[in-house]
């Protein structure tokens, strides 16, 4: 293990904003991850877990405690045949593009449309990460954590971490620190069936076909660098968590209410709110609203520098030396804005620390 004090956290960080650690310690395997928080618990001091830094916005004040940069590595073939597929343990500080490009390369199919996803593998199971039609709970057996509050190394199975959209039960608590994560996934040359329509677009197939994985995965990380949602320090589009707010999902009767609102604010024979069925009910378009709200590509508040990406209204970026509390002021305003025009409040997918929206 590595250990620092007043390191700036802004650098650990997709979006580049964030005060200093008072302590930061670098864990490189899953014995010295857990190590590092049993001290730290173990001391009752504040715990601050990050890997790639990807979903999180640290306050400018920095965090008053111990943060544990997990960055332990490696990627175990546990077992592969052609009816239990390819069962991989993937260490929890592993780049999670790294494990899309060693899974097209080796022939393992099914998380070839994440490409270009950015953050540690660790991350992926907490919020359920998606796109393009595919989510890892379709293919996550299992995922290995040290639960803080039984001080004991526990296995989820994939029914047990309750995936739904953009969620699992390891979001919103801080008692389960993700180890490693077993992936079960496809052996074979061609992908998952495209279930996007652009990117079948693009491929120039059907919604639903396969094409060769490396195909697929050169079509997602094209698509996803036009919106500027692969990482490139010269691209400030891509100084951001992505997507920032998720997709709504809304009951029957506020859906109503919602192409009610919308009728009354953009006329009869305006735009009408996206809808797709969803378990929970009718998902909508985040960045849809936000456009319709009035919040165009490349809006920013007087005097920020956070800005609304130029490529995607989804994003919120820093367009170099933006503050922490800059893009909370933006984030809300977003979210405020939305909520008077449609009366419906987005939800935040990056977690906020030591502050809030």
């Amino acid at each position: 293990m590595r250990e620092e004090h007043d390191v700036p956290l802004a650098g650990l960080t997709t979006m580049r904003v964030g005060g200093p650690a008072a302590r930061l310690v670098t864990a490189t395997t899953t014995d010295e991850v857990v190590d590092a928080v049993r001290e730290v618990d173990d001391a009752d001091e504040p715990l601050l877990v990050v890997t790639g830094g990807s979903n999180v916005v640290i306050a400018d004040e920095g965090f008053a405690g111990t943060v544990v940069r997990i960055a332990s590595d490696g990627v175990e073939v546990e077992s592969f045949d052609l009816c239990g597929g390819a069962m991989v343990r993937v260490a929890a500080g592993v780049p999670w593009d790294e494990l899309v490009a060693r899974a097209v390369a080796e022939g393992w199919s099914g998380i070839e449309a994440l490409s270009g996803i950015p953050g540690g593998t660790g991350a992926t199971p907490v919020q359920n990460v998606g796109a393009y039609g595919q989510e890892v709970a379709q293919t996550i057996a299992s995922v290995r954590v040290w639960d803080r509050g039984e001080q004991r190394v526990r296995t989820f199975a994939s029914a047990e971490c309750r995936f739904t959209y953009r969620h699992s039960i390891f979001k919103g608590t801080s008692r389960f620190v993700v180890l490693d994560v077993l992936f079960q996934l496809v052996p074979g040359d061609l992908s998952q069936p495209v279930g996007y329509a652009d990117l079948a677009r693009q491929l120039d197939v059907a919604v639903g076909d396969r094409v060769p994985l490396a195909d697929a995965r050169e079509a997602v990380l094209a698509q996803r660098r036009r919106r500027g949602m692969v990482l490139d320090a010269d691209d400030h589009d891509t100084w951001s968590c992505g997507s920032f707010f998720t997709n709504p999902i809304l009951s029957a009767s506020r859906f109503a209410a919602l192409e009610s609102r919308a009728a009354t604010r953009l006329g009869p024979d305006g735009p009408t709110p996206p809808r797709f069925p969803d378990a929970g009910g009718t998902k909508t378009s985040a960045a849809w609203l936000i456009e319709q709200a009035g919040f165009t590509k490349g809006f920013a508040l007087p005097g920020s520098s956070a800005a609304i990406s130029s490529k995607h209204t989804l994003a919120l970026t820093n367009r170099g030396g933006a503050t922490a509390a800059q893009v909370a002021d933006l984030a809300r305003a977003v979210r405020d804005g939305v909520h008077d025009a449609f009366g419906v409040t987005l939800v935040n997918e990056p977690v906020f620390v030591g502050h809030a929206l």
